[in-house]
């Protein structure tokens, strides 16, 4: 307000006549009246009043701090004037460049007391209206928090979250969780060891990890991951996929051995039966008084038997592995399947473990048997290592399909014994080749297996 009166051109005009309160204190109440302030002071710059509220007041001195006025500057300030306690502004008129008079407008103390009580209930009635809304907002707020925690306070939920982490890192199966747009929410630390994932996994889509597969729906299955065999079980939740995943790479040895020693006693069986059956042929003929025949069938089949005992043991002089070969001809034979031991087959002790051989060589063959007729193996060795090669006239498998694929548990569990004759190669250090229906393995002799 000062600076409005200081900026009018009728105080500039009215400083100019002989007796400028004349028209200055018409003018300064005319204001005072329109704007509600209490006082309108305009003063010569020795601070002797032209306009006052109180007329009789007019050419006394004015109290108050005109210091900083005078040198061109507007100031506001608390004052105890002829009115009483005040805040006021004072600010110069200027005219050429130099200070022609003050002005002083300001509002008393008790006047704004009274202003500030007369607005207080409606103060109040805003506080209290808005401090309601908030009540009634935090209200529905926390109403919604709780029915979307199920009645859970922030101590119950601090004390769920802890437990949930503790157990979600300290569980040796791997848990992930899969939101609906593919995009991996959650894992722990047992799903980063076994699937190898990196420290940034959370938050990427399953395709760009590699779980694409992984994450597909269906009943529990067994997958490769490296050197490990891996239980997964993949179900559907609100919140999208929950894949389970167990490390029964320790289990699936154990099974590989049971096979194993499972395998020789079939093998054995398949040689009890087919002997029984020889014997009951001959022991019927001597019971005819066909004794010639009787003894040319048994003298046959001895000397068929000790042919291919005799070409086994010959070609191959690991036991163990022998052994294998014996009962897979026995067994093989039984299903009405030729099964063939190459001549040029020729094999001294490799130096591996049999245990090894007996993975690679007894699946490649069961696998060979389950989908031919006629299965030809060859076994052989030299200065670079030992190759095994097995072939049938099946349909063949590629590469990508005999030695990743998984298999179902609720299933025989085929499927899953070429991925281990995988595995036993790349433990030994050797290699594997596919060919349609031929497998063709390399594996370095000793020496060169502990260089490599």
């Amino acid at each position: 307000m000062a600076l409005s009166v200081a900026a009018s051109p009728d105080v500039l005009d009215a400083l100019g006549d002989p007796d400028p309160s004349g028209r200055l204190q018409p003018y300064a109440e005319r204001v005072r009246g329109a704007t509600g302030v209490d006082f309108i002071t305009i003063m010569r710059p020795d601070g002797t009043r032209y306009t006052h509220p109180d007329p009789a007041r007019i050419g006394g001195r004015f109290l108050g701090h005109t210091g900083r006025a005078l040198a061109g500057e507007t100031v506001t300030e608390t004052y105890t004037g002829t009115l009483g306690p005040s805040k006021r502004a004072v600010t110069p008129v200027m005219a050429g460049g130099r200070v022609r008079a003050l002005v002083s407008a300001g509002i008393t103390i008790d006047r704004i007391s009274a202003r500030l009580l007369d607005r207080l209930p409606w103060a109040g009635l805003v506080v209290a209206l808005a401090l309601g809304l908030g009540a009634a907002g935090t209200w529905l707020v926390t109403a919604r928090l709780r029915r979307q925690t199920h009645g859970l306070g922030p101590v119950e939920l601090g004390r769920i979250h802890g437990h949930h982490d503790a157990v979600l890192h300290a569980v040796r199966e791997g848990l992930l969780l899969v939101g609906k747009d593919g995009a991996l929410t959650l894992c722990n630390d047992a799903a980063r060891h076994l699937l190898r994932l990196p420290a940034d996994a959370e938050g990427r889509h399953v395709a760009e990890l590699g779980l694409a597969e992984l994450a597909a729906g269906g009943e529990e299955r067994v997958r490769l991951a490296g050197d490990r065999v891996l239980a997964v079980n993949v179900a559907a939740s609100e919140l999208g996929t929950v894949v389970t995943v167990r490390d029964h790479t320790e289990l699936q040895a154990l099974t590989g051995q049971l096979d194993a020693e499972r395998g020789f006693a079939d093998s054995l069986r398949s040689a009890a039966h087919e002997a029984a059956n020889r014997l009951h042929t001959v022991v019927t003929l001597v019971e005819l008084g066909r004794t010639e025949e009787a003894v040319a069938l048994g003298t046959a089949e001895l000397r068929a038997a000790q042919e291919l005992t005799d070409r086994v043991v010959g070609a191959v002089r690991e036991p163990v592995l022998a052994a294998l070969l014996l009962g897979k001809s026995a067994e093989a034979a039984e299903r009405g399947i030729e099964l063939v031991i190459t001549q040029d087959s020729e094999l001294d002790d490799p130096g591996l473990d049999p245990r090894e051989l007996v993975t690679i060589v007894g699946n490649l063959i069961d696998n060979a048997i389950d989908a031919a007729g006629r299965v030809e193996v060859h076994l052989s060795a030299d200065e670079r290592g030992l190759l095994i090669r097995v072939a049938d006239d099946g349909p063949g498998l590629t590469g990508q399909e005999a030695f990743e694929k998984g298999w179902t548990t609720k299933g025989d569990g085929r499927g899953l014994g070429l991925a281990l004759v995988g595995q036993a190669v790349r433990r030994l250090g050797g290699s594997i080749e596919v060919a349609g229906s031929v497998f063709t393995v390399r594996l370095p002799a000793p020496a060169a297996g502990r260089e490599r």
